[in-house]
C-alpha cells in the first residue's frame, strides 16, 4: 500500500532479475496456498480473475503491500505477521486489486512521464522569463533565477503527489466494492488503516498533506468509515476455519523468523493451541534441537495426520539437518497430501538427490521436472536436477540445468557457457537444444533510470 515503494518500483524490470534491485522473495506452500485462498474471490469480483495475478511475500517485517506491474502483488512477511484477521490482510489485498484493476501503474507511467515534459517546459519557461527580466534591466534577477526555475518543479511534484493520492482513494473505495460483491466484512480494511493512523498521529503535525503520496490517515478513515460501516456485512466474522489457517500461518512464519524468546513470548509454553505448538516446533528445529522438533510436530501430526504442511516441515528439519534419507518419506507423504505442491515436490526431489541413493535418481528427476514444469524460475530446482542428471551420466542436460539455474539468477555470463556446453552435445533442433540457444542469444534489457 505504499506509493513510494509502487512508484520506485515501476523501474524495476519484468520479471525482477539481478539488474535490478534484488528483492527477498520468500516461499512458502502453506502460506501462498493461503494468499491465494484469500486473493481469488475479490480477484474474480475485480474481474481479474483470468489474470494470473500472483501474490508474492516479501522478507520485511513491515506492514506493507504493493504492486509493481498488473501480474503481482508484493506483501511483505509483516503484513500476514502483524494481521490478527484474514479480514485485515484480505482488506489490504483487496486495496492492492483495486491498483490494478484500475490500471493506476500505467496511468501513473503516463503521469511520469507527462511530469517530465511539463519540467522541462517550466524550467525553459521559467529560464526564458528570467532572461527577458534581465534584458530589460529588472534590478534582482539573478538571485531571483532558482526561485523561478524551482517553483515550477515544485508546483509539478505536488500535481504528481496528488494523482497518486486520488489513485490510494481510488483504491480505496474499489476494495470496498470488491469485499461488499465477495460478502466479506470491511472491518479488517478499518482497522488496519486505523493502525496506520495511531502510527502516523505524531508526525501529521509537522507534515505538509500535499507532499505525501497517500492520503493522511484520519482523512483516509473518515473517507472511508461511513461507505464501509453501510456495508451490509460489516459485522461479519472470518469462518472459523479459515482463522485457523491464518494463525498457523502467522505461527509458522513466527518460529522461522522469529529470535527462540521471543517465540516464547508470543506463544508461551503455557499456550497449548495448536498455532502455539506449531510456533514452538518450528523454533526448536531452526535452532538446532531436531530431535526434539521431530518429536514435537509429530505430536501435531497424530492430531491432524492429514495436513501436508506438518509433513511438510518434518522432512525440511531432516532435509536441513543432513538427514536426507529420513527426510524422503514424510515429503512423499506432503506431496501426496498437497495434491502434488510443486514447492513441496521440488523438496523431495532435493532429498532423493541429497539422499546419495543411486536407486531413486530417477525418481529424483522425475520429481524435479514435474515441479519445474510448474515453477520454471525456481533455480534451486534446476541446480538439484544438475546433480541427478550429472549422476545418471547426462552430462549435456546437466549442463543445461545449470544454464538455466544461473540464468534464472541473473548470471548471464555463466548461463551462456554452460549453455553453448551443452549444445556441443545436444542434438541440433531438438527441444534441449533450442533451449541453450535462447539462453546463449539472450540479451539483458538496459535499464532506464529516471
Amino acid at each position: 500500500m505504499a506509493a513510494l515503494v509502487l512508484t520506485t518500483a515501476l523501474l524495476l524490470p519484468a520479471p525482477v532479475r539481478a539488474q535490478g534491485p534484488k528483492l527477498n522473495v520468500i516461499r512458502d506452500a502453506e502460506i501462498e496456498d493461503l494468499l491465494r485462498d484469500y486473493t481469488r474471490p475479490i480477484l474474480r469480483a475485480a474481474k481479474l480473475g483470468g489474470q494470473n495475478v500472483e501474490v508474492v511475500m516479501l522478507g520485511d517485517r513491515s506492514f506493507n503491500a504493493f504492486v509493481a506491474d498488473g501480474r503481482r502483488i508484493f506483501v511483505n512477511v509483516g503484513a500476514l505477521y502483524d494481521s490478527e484477521t484474514p479480514n485485515q490482510l484480505i482488506g489490504v489485498l483487496a486495496h492492492e486489486a483495486g491498483h490494478i484493476a484500475g490500471g493506476h501503474l500505467a496511468r501513473l507511467r503516463d503521469q511520469i512521464a507527462n511530469a517530465q515534459t511539463a519540467s522541462i517546459v517550466a524550467m525553459l519557461l521559467a529560464l526564458g522569463a528570467a532572461g527577458a527580466g534581465a534584458a530589460a534591466g529588472v534590478q534582482g534577477v539573478g538571485q531571483a533565477i532558482p526561485g523561478l526555475v524551482m517553483g515550477p518543479q515544485e508546483m509539478i511534484r505536488r500535481s504528481l503527489l496528488g494523482y497518486v493520492r486520488q489513485q490510494e482513494e481510488a483504491a480505496d473505495r474499489a476494495a470496498v466494492n470488491f469485499l461488499n460483491a465477495t460478502g466479506q466484512s470491511t472491518k479488517g480494511m478499518l482497522e488496519t488503516f486505523a493502525r496506520f493512523a495511531d502510527q502516523a498521529m505524531f508526525l501529521s503535525r509537522s507534515v505538509d498533506p500535499y507532499t505525501m503520496s497517500h492520503p493522511m490517515p484520519r482523512e483516509r478513515i473518515a473517507a472511508l468509515e461511513n461507505l464501509a460501516r453501510s456495508s451490509p456485512h460489516y459485522n461479519r466474522k472470518d469462518p472459523q476455519d479459515l482463522q485457523h489457517r491464518h494463525d498457523m500461518a502467522r505461527a509458522k512464519l513466527s518460529g522461522f523468523i522469529d529470535r527462540p524468546d521471543a517465540v516464547m513470548r508470543r506463544y508461551a509454553a503455557s499456550n497449548n493451541s495448536m498455532p502455539a505448538r506449531y510456533a514452538r516446533a518450528v523454533s526448536t528445529y531452526r535452532h538446532g534441537n531436531v530431535n526434539s522438533a521431530i518429536r514435537q510436530i509429530d505430536g501435531l501430526i497424530a492430531e491432524e495426520p492429514g495436513n501436508p504442511y506438518f509433513q511438510e516441515v518434518k522432512g525440511q528439519a531432516l532435509l536441513e539437518s543432513g538427514r536426507a534419507r529420513e527426510a524422503i518419506a514424510p515429503l512423499r507423504r506432503a506431496v501426496a497430501l498437497s495434491n502434488g505442491s510443486p514447492l513441496i515436490r521440488m523438496m523431495l526431489g532435493q532429498a532423493l538427490v541429497q539422499s546419495g541413493d543411486k536407486s531413486v535418481a530417477a525418481e529424483a528427476i522425475a520429481e524435479l521436472r514435474q515441479a519445474l514444469s510448474r515453477e520454471p524460475s525456481a533455480s534451486i530446482g534446476y541446480r538439484q536436477l544438475a546433480i541427478a542428471l550429472g549422476r545418471q551420466g547426462d552430462q549435456a542436460n546437466a549442463a543445461l540445468a545449470s544454464a538455466q539455474a544461473s540464468f534464472n539468477d541473473g548470471d548471464f555470463s555463466t548461463a551462456r557457457q554452460l549453455a553453448a556446453r551443452a549444445q556441443r552435445e545436444l542434438a541440433k533442433g531438438s527441444p534441449g537444444w533450442l533451449r541453450a540457444e535462447d539462453i546463449v542469444n539472450y540479451k539483458p534489457p538496459k535499464i532506464q533510470h529516471n
